[in-house]
């Protein structure tokens, strides 16, 4: 079962759900670039992953329609299995975007997952809220098949 909750507040929004996997299985599929590539629409080999705090990441996701976009970002906290905030390169910007995201264990073996960010403006903010509903339902579809 997964129970989604939202909260949007100013140009910040929260996502919660609750995934029938253990945390160290969602932190993997979080921090390991193959795992990654495959729920969060990236191309196959195209993810990098240096998962410690002022490490580096690089991913080139795939639209539904076969166009590419290369993503660069760096990590600003690793609690292994707990919390990683990643902040994502924008052009034009000199401060990266920063998303939260953070593991608690929920009964014997799921993982409460909690996913948060601030945006500049509210079309952004909606705009990365979309964006990040489909990950974690494509991170939810993920779980269930590697089960």
């Amino acid at each position: 079962m997964t129970k989604e909750q939202t909260t949007a507040d100013g140009f910040s929004y929260t996502l919660e759900r609750t995934l029938e996997a253990p945390v160290a299985a969602v932190w993997n599929a979080w921090t390991t670039p193959e795992p990654y590539a495959q729920w969060a629409y990236a191309a196959p080999g195209s993810v990098e992953m240096d998962v410690r705090p002022g490490g580096k990441w690089k991913a080139t996701v795939v639209t539904p329609d076969g166009g590419e976009f290369p993503l660069t970002g760096s990590y600003a906290e690793v609690e292994v299995n707990r919390r990683l905030v990643t902040g994502m390169d924008v052009p034009g910007k000199d401060e990266p975007a920063l998303m939260t995201v953070e593991l608690a264990e929920e009964g014997a073996h799921g993982t409460r997952l909690t996913v948060a960010q601030t945006c500049d403006t509210a079309d952004q903010r909606d705009t990365a809220e979309q964006g990040t509903t489909m990950l974690l339902d494509s991170l939810t579809a993920f779980l269930k098949s590697a089960n």
